[in-house]
This record gives C-alpha cells, structure tokens and sequence, in this order.
C-alpha cells in the first residue's frame, strides 16, 4: 500500500449534514486551515457514537487551534440527519458530517471495505496546503481517542511552524522538543 503521508488530499464533491442543513464541501472548501478527515463505518451503530461524541466534546479545543474537523461515513447526508434528530448525543455534533455513499472519499483515502460498503475508522490530518501529514487506520472494533488525537495535532502543528524541531513520544504543547543532529545519535 502506498503511503498518503505528504500526499494532496484528493479531489472531493460531497454533501454533509451540517448545523441543521445540508451542505456541500469540497477539497478547496479544506484549504487555508489544518483538517480532520474521521472515517468511521456507519450511523446507527456501537463504537461511532462514542467517538463522534469525544469528536465534539473536543470539537471547541480543535477550532481554537485553527482545526475543522470531518466526520465521513458511507451514510447519506439524509441519514446522518435521521441520526441526529433521533439521538441526543449526536445532536451535540457541531462540525460537518460527510456524506460518502458512492465511497469515493473512503477509496481515496484507502479506507473503503468493499465487501461491507463501510470505511475502517481512517484518521487523516492535512495542513493548511492540503498535504496529509498523519495517517491512522485501525480495525472497526477498536475506537479512537480525539485527547490523543489533539495532542497529534498540535505535535503537527508545532514542528509546521519550528523549522529544524521534532518532538519526541509523549511530547505536550509546552514541553522540550528535539533538534536532530549528530550530536544526538544514540544519546537519547
């Protein structure tokens, strides 16, 4: 499989269901701030709701930090609204819910699971310019945690801004980074 990382994301059209309308968002709509593409299988199901819902209790922390977060499903826009107005807990969602019913997104992003129509929980982040700088894909049995994934993207944010710094496993906004050098190899 070939990587996507500092990949463009790929050329998309879809609708979404968004603060009560339906919308249409397209790659161009993601450029000029940091993005959030949260592939998970389907509405109406066990895992997604605990995660869609950690998404949006964080949803406030990750707009501070320029961040616009997508949730894309293979569920019609309609379903996605079916859901909110039937479950309370998605009703909190604030951010855009993607529509990919033809899974277009979901093989382009390498996602797609085509014998069951649904994606495997994919979490991509892009940078301003639209390049994909983290990857993660896991098994549909297992959720995903948005506290770590917010720690993952200011880790990205951070080493996008500081030329010459990486930072090391654990690292938190404020805490030392590193300098890669010579002098470091076999130190640490």
């Amino acid at each position: 499989m070939e990587t996507l990382i500092n990949k463009h994301i790929p050329e998309f059209k879809v609708q979404a269901y968004h603060d009560g309308k339906f919308v249409t968002v397209t790659d161009k709509d993601v450029l000029g701030h940091w993005s959030i593409f949260f592939f998970y299988p389907a509405d109406f199901t066990f895992v997604c709701p605990t995660e869609l819902v950690d998404m949006a209790e964080k949803y406030e922390k990750f707009k501070a930090m320029g961040v616009e977060v997508y949730s894309v499903s293979t569920d019609s826009h309609f379903v996605h609204k079916a859901w909110a107005d039937a479950s309370d807990s998605i009703r909190k969602i604030k951010y855009p819910m993607l529509a990919d019913p033809t899974g277009l997104l979901s093989r382009a992003f390498g996602v797609m699971i085509e014998e069951d129509g649904m994606a495997y929980r994919g979490t991509f982040v892009a940078n301003p310019e639209g390049l994909i700088k983290l990857v993660e894909i896991q098994d549909n049995s297992i959720g995903r945690n948005a506290e770590e994934l917010l720690r993952r993207v200011e880790a990205a944010q951070f080493v996008a801004s500081h030329d010459g710094e990486v930072c090391p496993a654990k690292w938190k906004s404020g805490e030392s980074t590193l300098k890669p050098s010579i002098d470091l190899v076999g130190k640490i």
